[in-house]
């Protein structure tokens, strides 16, 4: 049996990080190196390196003849590599006692990371790996993980864009026109974060004799790319199913509800992995192929500010239901006579803002506030004196002129 080495520990920490642990790119990675020793200890160097790269791989085969040709696929993408010596080896021995010894150390992450990822035929890592050299011993290493989240602003002009589209197919059973099914369906913007509702509004004209089924999915795809050759792999999200829709009638959605679970975000960053996803509206057609119509998401980190952004998109889920504010003249009114001030109970049933039930949940919260107090403001207090009297130097003007 070997006597235990004089070396009892070697551990790696890391400290800082957002929630959960992760990092993002730009900023700083701090840790230590721990080090508990038995004994006095001799060692050449101690280094600690931070890597991350995306890695690509995997295997095609097919028969040439009676033989099977396999063919490898990989690609190889580095975002972070970086070293320091904690203890340098410049040829000398150095000696540390028995104990616990701390060395910290910081790495500034680059500006463009790409978030960390896990796929079928691909990955994303970052890890930091400390290495131990000593005279006449092999190299001692420990190694640990961490994650990097690429932070994307759903606040942009292009994320906040809507999206929409329309689409028919002409459904055909042995050479026999059935009649044609059509779709038109929206968002209010592309991107989303998690956790958020995806408000559809969708229209849906059967006009074939069979009914169909209208369903809504959000489908990830996986895109790993390897010496010009692409492979991915898509999966559903999430989905939801309408009613079912009688031959030559229509449905019309208005803001089916369709929330997005905790998934990834979008990897936009790495020329290796892709991983995107889309907003599918599906027709399930009886005897033949499905109509489907895609829309294009994004999947942020920063979620939307609820007053940052004035752009057509956002001022437009409050544009539903508010025509009643076409009634507010673009002057100012003269003030109303004194027994006004005081209204009756039919004049407050009549003065009354719309009910929330009418206008929906497009006017919860400040804003719908703010559009009470500039409508219904009370006029200014009564009062006999004239608060601008005219001045003396001023000739009165002749009314008969």
């Amino acid at each position: 049996m070997q006597p235990p080495g004089r070396v009892r520990s070697l551990v790696l920490e890391l400290e800082g990080g957002r929630a959960w642990g992760a990092y993002g790119s730009g900023e700083l990675l701090r840790g230590r190196v721990c080090l508990e020793l038995r004994g006095t200890l001799r060692l050449r160097a101690l280094e600690v390196c931070a890597r991350g790269r995306a890695t690509v791989h995997w295997m095609e085969s097919r028969s040439v003849g009676f033989n099977t040709v396999y063919h490898d696929y990989t690609a190889f993408q580095t975002f972070l590599h970086r070293r320091r010596q904690l203890i340098p080896d410049n040829g000398e021995v150095t000696v540390l006692q028995a104990g616990r010894h701390e060395f910290p150390f910081t790495f500034q992450l680059p500006e463009t990371l790409a978030t960390s990822f896990e796929g079928k035929h691909g990955s994303v890592r970052y890890w930091v790996k400390a290495k131990l050299h000593r005279p006449w011993a092999t190299v001692k290493k420990v190694k640990k993980e961490f994650t990097v989240i690429d932070p994307i602003d759903i606040n942009t002009p292009a994320l906040l864009a809507p999206q929409a589209g329309a689409k028919e197919k002409l459904a055909r059973a042995w050479y026999c026109n059935r009649g044609q099914v059509s779709v038109t369906a929206k968002i209010d913007r592309k991107g989303y974060t998690p956790g958020e509702v995806i408000p559809i509004f969708a229209e849906i004209d059967n006009c074939t004799n069979r009914a169909v089924v209208p369903k809504a999915a959000i489908i990830q795809t996986q895109t790993f790319i390897a010496r010009g050759t692409k492979k991915q792999k898509k999966s559903v999200v999430t989905s939801i199913a309408g009613d079912s829709i009688a031959a030559g009638t229509r449905e019309v959605w208005h803001g089916r509800a369709l929330k997005i679970p905790p998934v990834g975000p979008s990897i936009l960053q790495c020329r290796i992995i892709q991983v995107e996803y889309s907003l599918k509206v599906c027709v399930d057609i009886p005897g033949t192929s499905k109509l489907l119509l895609e829309l294009p998401l994004v999947i942020g980190t920063i979620p939307l500010h609820p007053f940052g952004s004035r752009t057509s998109s956002v001022s437009s889920q409050y544009s539903v239901a508010l025509e009643w504010l076409s009634s507010i003249p673009e002057q100012p009114e003269a003030p109303p006579e004194y027994s006004v001030v005081v209204p009756s109970p039919t004049a407050e049933q009549s003065l009354a803002p719309p009910c929330r039930s009418e206008l929906g949940a497009v006017l919860e919260g400040p804003f719908f506030a703010y559009i009470q107090e500039f409508r219904f403001r009370p006029p200014p207090l009564y009062s006999e004196i004239d608060p601008n009297p005219p001045s003396d130097g001023i000739r009165p003007r002749c009314m008969t002129c």
